[in-house]
């Protein structure tokens, strides 16, 4: 059976402007990870609520665990430069 479809505005023409959604349907469709591609789970198919942590209804946890470690590396690594850079140019004065 197909998904069903409906258009963002009243309009019902296929413009560029007015693109096609996909919509939850009764037939139990879950939202699906923005990274990864798997259903979320734990989100019911009820009247939508918001889910209370970081990229909460739009991604599953292990994809936020690993967007969250991305971060605090980049940050460290941001941070070891810095002082490589700082200690070369303390060397250097010597």
């Amino acid at each position: 059976m197909a998904q069903r479809v409906t258009l963002r505005k009243r309009q019902p023409y296929n413009t560029t402007s007015s693109r096609r959604r996909i919509v939850k349907t009764p037939g139990g469709k879950l939202p699906k990870c923005g990274d990864c591609g798997i259903g979320l789970p734990g989100v019911p198919a009820l009247p939508p609520k918001t889910v209370c942590r970081a990229y909460g209804g739009s991604r599953c946890g292990d994809c936020v665990k690993s967007r969250i470690l991305r971060a605090f590396l980049v940050e460290e690594a941001k941070i070891v430069k810095k002082v490589i850079k700082s200690q070369q140019k303390a060397g250097g004065r010597k």
